[in-house]
């Protein structure tokens, strides 16, 4: 026995020291053999070598060819879902282990396997009578395979698997906590299991997982808490749990991808009213100012949608402009762009026109009229647009010389530029104290395209505003 005890030892590396040791021994294993000797210690009536051979199975879990490892489950899965007196605490330790380890390996298709074989039922049917380390490796083996596939979540939840992660919260340790909150952020990617946590009143542990675990879990969460939050009656329960900190903790400190679920999700709290204040005093425009001037195209949408949401009040519309003002002075042209584009959107907010004119927006952008590269002088230049519909704004865009700008610009190759140039100059042309400004451009065939194109949307409104009156 001791002498294929040392067979196994050798083959399954169970007392090798050294890393490079290791490593060569791995290159010259022969995986077939080592599994026929696997399966004959298993096998046998030793549960100590049964043990010993599973803790080896898990230690080469991530050198082990894929199809080698996937042999070994379903031994494993009969192992764990041995009746309690049929099969001690420590080989369900053991069995529990391996699957977590091998649940890592193959890209999510070995966690498949395992969901599949029968593994999560066992677990569930374990976990509510463990105590202690074979708990938390149960926990443990569980987060790994609701990890990887929508299908292990559907099999956790149709074993009854989230009623009974809820009801673990009430009186698992602190230190199998995290496990419950990484399974139940992988759980609630299902639209079914977001429904079931609103109605047992799992919002709480949901918040807790966006704030406490891994980061992918609490990725996870929030993305999580972004689509519930598209429910009205949801977001107040949200809000409530203190799902606003929250988010902005995984704004500020998360990595690329999860600052824009974060910040995603953040947006989508703060698309009712009542949550614009909490949501900015809560410290979220300077960390959309962040996602802003980031790498992510989608960040910037993100971050653009939620200026425009924040800037509703106008205590929250100052200070964005003001960080808006910082980024169009900076050197990143892909952050003037996309800052030049809020205040489009801001212009055209009543209280936003006084905001953006005692920002000092306005002589930086005509700068940047005439001197940014072409997107982001497309961008200015639809604000520049939409500010000259002010009267107070024309003549702010006047004094710091737009005007002779806007008249080059409708000869520029770009058809939005030439238009939006042209917007501005027929707005400024209606201007009395300004329209002698611009004669050179009456007789510019863009500017006299726009100028009848604006009359006619302006007499198709009125006889809309005149069809109103008469309705009502």
């Amino acid at each position: 026995m001791m002498s294929g005890n040392r067979t196994i030892d050798a083959c399954w590396k169970d007392e090798i020291q050294s890393e490079s040791e290791r490593s060569r021994v791995e290159r010259s294993i022969d995986w077939e053999e080592a599994l026929h000797l696997y399966e004959n210690v298993i096998a046998g009536e030793s549960k100590a070598l049964q043990v010993r051979a599973i803790i080896n199975v898990a230690r080469l879990a991530d050198h082990a060819p894929d199809d080698i490892l996937a042999r070994t489950i379903p031994v494993l899965v009969e192992l764990l879902g041995s009746p309690i007196g049929n099969s001690s605490p420590s080989i369900q330790e053991a069995a529990a282990h391996c699957l977590k380890c091998i649940a890592c390996q193959g890209e999510g298709a070995l966690a498949v396997i395992i969901g599949q074989s029968g593994a999560i039922s066992s677990i569930l049917r374990l976990l509510p009578h463990s105590h202690c380390r074979l708990q938390r490796l149960l926990l443990k083996c569980l987060r790994n395979i609701v990890t990887f596939g929508d299908l292990n979540r559907m099999i956790v939840v149709r074993n009854g698997g989230l009623e009974i992660i809820l009801n673990m919260f009430n009186s698992c340790p602190d230190g199998s906590r995290r496990f419950l909150l990484e399974i139940l952020s992988a759980l609630a990617l299902l639209r079914e299991v977001r429904r079931v946590i609103v109605s047992l009143g799992g919002l709480l542990f949901l918040v807790e997982s966006a704030r406490c675990g891994s980061m992918i879990s609490r990725t996870r969460a929030a993305q999580a808490i972004g689509l519930l939050g598209l429910v009205r009656r949801v977001r107040r329960m949200l809000v409530d749990s203190g799902a606003i900190p929250a988010l902005i903790d995984l704004l500020r400190d998360g990595d690329v991808s999860t600052k824009l679920v974060a910040g995603n999700a953040l947006g989508v709290i703060s698309s009712h009213v009542d949550y614009i204040r909490p949501v900015a005093q809560a410290g979220a425009i300077p960390l959309y100012a962040e996602l802003l001037q980031g790498p992510d195209p989608m960040g910037k949408e993100i971050a653009e949608d939620a200026f425009c949401i924040l800037a509703v009040t106008e205590a929250n519309a100052v200070t964005i402009s003001e960080h808006l003002v910082t980024i169009l002075r900076g050197d990143n042209d892909e952050a003037k762009a996309a800052a030049a584009n809020v205040l489009w959107d801001l212009s055209g907010y009543k209280h936003s026109l006084s905001v953006i004119q005692n920002s000092g927006a306005i002589p930086i952008l005509v700068e940047l009229l005439g001197n940014g590269n072409g997107d982001v002088r497309e961008k200015v230049s639809g604000a520049v647009a939409q500010l000259s519909y002010n009267e107070v704004d024309r003549v702010a865009l006047a004094d710091a010389g737009a005007i002779p700008t806007l008249i080059d610009m409708l000869q520029d190759e770009s058809e939005e530029l030439r238009d939006n140039a042209a917007e501005a100059l027929v707005n400024f042309s209606e201007d009395s104290l300004l329209c002698d400004r611009i004669c050179d451009a009456f007789s510019n065939p863009s500017f006299q395209t726009m100028q009848d194109r604006l009359i006619q949307i302006r007499a198709s409104d009125a006889r809309l505003a005149v069809f109103d009156t008469d309705e009502h």
